[in-house]
C-alpha cells in the first residue's frame, strides 16, 4: 500500500460511476466531528428544514458528486445495543440521505459469517481503494491507498456482502 494517499476530495471527485463506503466501527473520534457531537450530547439537534446549518463542506461534495451520476452508498456495521457516538450518527444521517448518498445499517451480529477488510474504506470505480486507519481510541492514525485488484475485489465483495444484508437507513431504528 503506497503512502501517497490521493486528497479524498480530488479522489471523491475523480469518481465516474461509485464511492462506497464501509464504516466498521461503533465510535469515531475525528477532531471536525468533535464539537458536533458534543452539542448533540448536551441535547442539540440539527434542523431538517434549515440544510445551511448541516454539515459542510462534506455534504456540497457528497451532492455535487450524485449530481455527476456517481452512486454513493454508505454501510455502517453496528453493534447492538448500539453506542452513543452510533445514536448521534444515526440521529444526523438523514443529512447524508438529502445529500444524495444511499445508506444502510448492518447488526453486528449479522455479519459474523462474512469476510470483511480490517479498516474502514472508500472504494471509488471498483478499483481505488482508501483505507481510513484509527487507533483504539477512533483517533484517525493514517489513510491508505492502493489500486492493487485483488485488494479493491476483496473490499468490493465485502461491501457487497454488508449491502446486501444491511437495513435501509429509513428502516433502521434505534430503540
Amino acid at each position: 500500500m503506497t503512502q501517497n494517499v490521493p486528497d479524498f476530495a480530488d479522489l471523491l471527485a475523480g469518481a465516474q460511476r461509485s464511492a462506497v463506503h464501509l464504516e466498521l466501527r461503533d465510535a469515531y473520534s475525528v477532531g471536525n466531528e468533535t464539537e458536533r457531537f458534543e452539542a448533540w450530547r448536551r441535547g442539540v439537534r440539527l434542523d431538517e428544514g434549515d440544510q445551511a446549518s448541516w454539515w459542510r463542506p462534506w455534504l456540497d461534495l457528497v451532492a455535487a458528486t450524485v449530481e455527476r451520476g456517481v452512486v454513493m452508498r454508505r454501510a455502517r456495521v453496528v453493534s447492538e445495543p448500539v453506542s452513543e457516538y452510533i445514536r448521534f450518527e444515526h440521529s444526523n444521517a438523514f443529512t447524508n440521505v438529502a445529500a444524495g448518498e444511499q445508506l444502510r445499517w448492518l447488526p453486528r451480529a449479522r455479519a459474523s459469517a462474512l469476510a470483511l477488510p480490517g479498516n474502514d474504506f472508500w472504494l471509488i470505480d471498483g478499483c481505488r481503494v482508501r483505507f481510513n486507519v484509527f487507533s483504539g481510541d477512533g483517533e484517525v492514525v493514517e489513510p491508505q491507498y492502493t489500486e492493487d485488484a485483488a485488494v479493491a475485489q476483496l473490499c468490493a465483495s465485502g461491501f457487497e456482502a454488508v449491502w446486501d444484508l444491511g437495513i435501509p437507513h429509513e428502516d433502521y431504528k434505534i430503540s
